[in-house]
């Protein structure tokens, strides 16, 4: 039986709960503030939209650890989860994208993972898309005890930072092979005359 299995035969042999989004997560919507690119004052601190970072700004409306997920525009992926980036610090998020938070930030990272994996493709609507509040708030989120929470982030968590270091390697290979190329490109199509 393998860490996970065990887990949950210890702290929820009867199943677990399924919760509404809102009822486990605090939202912050009515904090969000957009500011059009030409009033925007340039800084260091992010301006998030439905799908990241957008801008930079002088300005900040949020001061913690957040899980973004975008309104309308570009909130749906390919595989019809919802955008959610993770978000922390000092930052400025405009009206696009729905702002989560969390007392507890185990729980926090739990919802950014566990969102990642949900179908929105039904509840998202219109052109451009849009995932409102109401659909989001309605999202149930199976909500396992903090041990298995805290044992699903560890592991995502190791996977995420093993990804990056992999992506960084191969976009380091890259380059060396560009370079590389380049280099006997020029060798090759040199003629002396």
């Amino acid at each position: 039986m393998g860490k996970m299995e065990h887990l949950i035969k210890t702290y929820c042999p009867n199943g677990i709960e399924y919760k509404e989004l809102d009822k486990i997560i605090d939202i912050l919507d009515n904090r969000r503030k957009p500011v059009t690119k030409k009033n925007r004052e340039a800084g260091i601190y992010p301006y998030y939209g439905a799908n990241g970072i957008q801008d930079y700004v002088n300005d900040y409306l949020f001061d913690g650890e957040f899980v973004l997920v975008g309104e309308d525009g570009s909130v749906i992926n390919k595989d019809n989860s919802p955008v959610v980036t993770w978000a922390e610090g000092k930052i400025w998020v405009n009206n696009h994208a729905h702002v989560l938070t969390a007392t507890n930030t185990n729980l926090l990272k739990y919802v950014f993972y566990y969102l990642q994996t949900i179908d929105v493709q039904k509840i998202v609507r219109g052109t451009p898309p849009k995932l409102n509040q109401k659909s989001l708030r309605q999202i149930k989120i199976p909500v396992p005890p903090i041990e298995i929470q805290n044992e699903i982030i560890m592991v995502l968590d190791k996977l995420t930072e093993l990804n990056t270091q992999l992506l960084d390697e191969l976009k380091n290979e890259i380059d060396v092979r560009k370079k590389q190329y380049e280099y006997y490109r020029k060798q090759i199509l040199t003629f002396n005359t």
